[in-house]
């Protein structure tokens, strides 16, 4: 492919997408840090107790949910230990089937099942997050942020290929100050670009996974899920829930080298009308994000079936927190969060070339038409 064509490409979708990118890569800045941030704004805490205190049966934690919000059902529970310790996360709705979007949380201390809070308030994270992962357009706008992502990905690979006959002329890293402000910035936005090239890619393309995640969460709900609840097809419809503890005691037992981090209730998104899926987490770094479902009958308590995810659920399990930095703790963020300052450096200096460079062929058109116009009246007056 001849380099102007390159160029061309590089150009446009640099473009189309830089706005949006910028849009990314601030409200990205906070989300890095959500941890500390949440910290710092009093996020609610578990009491301190005696080391080594039992955690209550989990039906006496659904009670207490349900005596906070009597006109709502419990939907799903989690756990994340490491951010919040002793501290059972209960997610209500209206009603089981209830969109996802609409949702009640409430924070209860593991050990006593008291209710320790309510967060439901849509903070500046909380803003934060919608507006980086769709816009608060809902799926239309994730897969349009996952189109932007792609459109960076080609911009940067095309950048590399432009970026090459300019390596050839001058040393790595070579930023000519002495040939004005246009060329310096030009210089600055190549070095830059070259130098975040391998993160530019990495957070692109796990941006363009994660805007999938509707689409990936059907497809293995349609195929895995619907074929480990097959023999509870004709199965006649629950009274009643049954016991969340004995299916959490089940999970545990079947994955015995593994944590339950979510319990999705029957009929969810997550669970059939008569099962209780537990989502087990590993012990290590990556393996704590490749969750394995676990199906309970909730009647019973027994184990129905288990099954590692498919290859494209789990590609999508380890985007989302290297998305954001989030394997390596807080030295890891603050290199993400440089490379997000750099990124918007390298966005707004390839705007400011871009606006430079119209401006001038504005302005050439201009002094161009003018003349035409002189040139167009003299003949005139000649003729006459």
């Amino acid at each position: 492919m001849h380099l102007r064509t390159w160029v061309f490409i590089h150009k446009w979708t640099s473009l189309v997408c830089t706005i949006f990118l910028l849009m990314l890569c601030l409200t990205g800045l906070p989300l890095v840090f959500h941890e500390e941030i949440e910290q710092l704004s009093g996020v609610v805490e578990a009491p301190p107790m005696p080391e080594g205190t039992a955690n209550v049966s989990l039906d006496k934690i659904v009670q207490s949910a349900l005596a906070a919000q009597p006109n709502k059902v419990v939907r799903y529970m989690f756990w994340d230990e490491e951010e919040h310790p002793n501290i059972t996360i209960v997610s209500m709705a209206s009603k089981v089937d209830a969109p996802p979007d609409e949702f009640w949380t409430v924070a209860i201390d593991s050990r006593t099942a008291k209710v320790l809070d309510q967060p439901n308030d849509q903070g500046f994270m909380a803003v934060m997050l919608q507006l980086h992962k769709d816009m608060y357009a809902g799926l239309p706008g994730q897969l349009f942020l996952g189109l932007m992502g792609l459109l960076l990905v080609i911009a940067v690979i095309s950048g590399v290929v432009v970026y090459k006959p300019f390596m050839r002329k001058q040393d790595f890293g070579t930023v000519r100050k002495q040939k004005g402000r246009g060329v310096k910035w030009l210089d600055m936005h190549n070095l830059l670009g070259i130098v975040t090239v391998v993160w530019l890619t990495v957070v692109g393309a796990t941006g363009i996974i994660n805007t999938l995640d509707p689409i990936v969460l059907a497809v293995w709900q349609g195929d895995q899920l619907a074929d480990m609840v097959k023999p509870y097809k004709n199965a006649p419809p629950m009274k009643d829930n049954g016991s969340v503890q004995a299916a959490y005691i089940t999970a545990e037992k079947t994955a015995p080298d593994m944590g339950v981090r979510l319990i999705a209730f029957p009929g969810t998104a997550f669970a059939d009308p008569h099962h209780y899926t537990a989502f087990m987490k590993g012990n290590t770094p990556l393996t704590a994000r490749l969750l394995r479902p676990v199906l309970v009958d909730a009647q019973t308590g027994a184990l129905t079936d288990t099954r590692e995810m498919p290859w494209y659920v789990k590609a999508l399990f380890v985007s989302q927190p290297l998305h954001f930095g989030d394997y390596g703790g807080l030295p890891l963020k603050i290199v993400w969060a440089l490379l997000d300052i750099l990124t918007i450096i390298i966005l707004g200096s390839g705007l400011y070339l871009w606006a430079k460079k119209y401006l001038r062929h504005r302005e050439a058109q201009g002094i161009l038409a003018d003349a035409e116009a002189e040139e167009a009246q003299r003949a005139g007056v000649l003729q006459q």
